[in-house]
């Protein structure tokens, strides 16, 4: 009877981390969404919603813990309970880097770059976590490798968006003489999007994180840990 409740459990935590999974993906849209159409309400809204994100992670945490000290699992209960632990942080700062859109939403004055597909790299990254999660709830090695793979594309649309952005930077004709202010502002605008670049960049490692530590808990592989 001590193991059935054990493994309901296991099974309870796997939920509520898909769960948190999800609320945290839907915090990414809304920055997204808030970017894109410079909405200032939905851009608060994510900002505003961090808090319930850390409340859920600090819940799971103490489930895991509770279940390393309480029932010391072994094998594969073991590497499930560690695994899990891992995921749930690479979920909350996925949801750190979605507060981020959310501020610079709010600091964003123009768009500088409308060649730049920003949307097209979030909806990249949003599939790779999706795709993670799902190995993680049904067990698919085979997909935590395809993750791996995916990276690399990500990673090459970033760097062409970044490239883009530097490449026109260094081409701008600025007006002369051009105020202070007129230059402060534009290098604001460059950075704002170099680092919603860089972030969503990292929402894709976050990914490639949770799917190794999904394979680990599956095969007992360290083979895509770095």
């Amino acid at each position: 009877m001590a193991r059935k409740g054990f493994q309901q459990q296991l099974s309870e935590l796997r939920e509520n981390i898909l769960y948190m999974s999800e609320v945290v993906l839907e915090r990414v849209l809304m920055g997204l969404r808030a970017l894109e159409t410079k909405d200032e309400a939905l851009a608060r809204k994510v900002i505003e919603g961090d808090h319930e994100i850390n409340e859920m992670y600090l819940e799971l945490e103490k489930d895991c813990i509770d279940l390393f000290a309480l029932q010391q699992p072994v094998a594969g209960d073991l590497r499930f309970i560690a695994a899990s632990f891992k995921i749930i942080t690479d979920l909350e700062r996925i949801a750190d880097l979605a507060t981020n859109l959310g501020g610079y939403t709010l600091q964003a004055e123009r768009d500088l770059y409308p060649d730049v597909d920003i949307q097209g790299i979030g909806d990249a990254v949003i599939e790779m976590v999706e795709e993670a999660m799902d190995a993680y709830a049904n067990e698919k090695a085979d997909v935590c490798f395809e993750i791996d793979s995916r990276d690399d594309e990500v990673d090459a649309m970033c760097e062409r968006a970044s490239s883009t952005v530097v490449r026109d930077l260094i081409e701008t004709e600025i007006d002369d003489p051009a105020s202070d202010a007129e230059i402060e502002e534009l290098m604001a605008e460059v950075s704002r999007l170099l680092l919603t670049i860089r972030d969503l960049e990292r929402i894709g490692d976050h990914a490639v994180n949770i799917a190794a530590r999904t394979l680990y808990m599956i095969e007992n592989s360290d083979e895509l840990i770095y």
